[in-house]
């Protein structure tokens, strides 16, 4: 039986941290908080998946492609480390076998999600690269990836900076990596993840602390 959570892409879903329900994986020293899933064990899904020191998940062919984003410690496999801040696209047909180091690991991992013509492999450390100016004062951003209408950014938001009301073509992912993010309707603190439907609307803010967030449009 296939498990079904937030799969109806027309309706807004905010997950907090305190909303958090971690949950084994097959794999010893693995846990995953699932965010939305449609599937089984193999699934189109959002996660974040924490693996403990030293631990290990079977080698595993990408069938539906592999989208991830390293938010602590040092994620690896048989390839190379990647370090906190790490932005990965493993495209459909691709495999690797993940081993994780005395550091353990937090990831956001999207599954099943890739156009098959989307065939871009990416290992991008966000860490060294250049940030750009963005619509409005306070506002940097980092493009990571864009292909046939969407689109992934890191949003650098400086405290108390202003966006104007728009509206989302495709929907809107965000994971607010750091800080909190607001709009009109709450606030949204690191480790929320926000997915709003298509044509959706709000008109986000930041406030003392400022903000980073992972930014996903044109794919719902």
């Amino acid at each position: 039986m296939s498990t079904l959570l937030n799969a109806d892409f027309d309706q807004r879903v905010v997950i907090r941290p305190e909303d958090y329900q971690w949950v084994p994986s097959p794999m010893p020293g693995v846990e995953r908080m699932m965010l939305d899933r449609i599937g089984d064990e193999v699934a189109r899904a959002t996660s974040i998946v924490r693996y403990a020191p030293h631990s290990q998940f079977s080698s595993h062919t990408h069938d539906g492609g592999e989208e991830i984003f390293v938010l602590d410690g040092v994620f690896a496999d048989e390839h190379q480390p990647y370090p906190q801040g790490s932005y990965l696209r493993n495209p459909i047909g691709t495999s690797h076998t993940p081993n994780i180091g005395k550091e353990g690991a937090t990831i956001f991992v999207k599954l099943h999600q890739f156009n098959e013509r989307d065939t871009e492999q990416k290992a991008i450390n966000t860490t060294q690269q250049m940030w750009h100016l963005g619509l409005v004062d306070g506002l940097t951003v980092m493009p990571l990836h864009e292909f046939e209408g969407e689109h992934v950014a890191l949003v650098k938001w400086a405290p108390n900076t202003q966006f104007k009301a728009h509206q989302h073509w495709g929907g809107e992912e965000i994971l607010v990596i750091a800080g909190t993010f607001y709009d009109e309707h709450g606030s949204y603190p690191a480790g929320t993840w926000l997915r709003s439907p298509h044509m959706s609307q709000h008109t986000p803010f930041t406030k003392e602390d400022g903000a980073l967030i992972y930014v996903k449009t044109g794919h719902l």
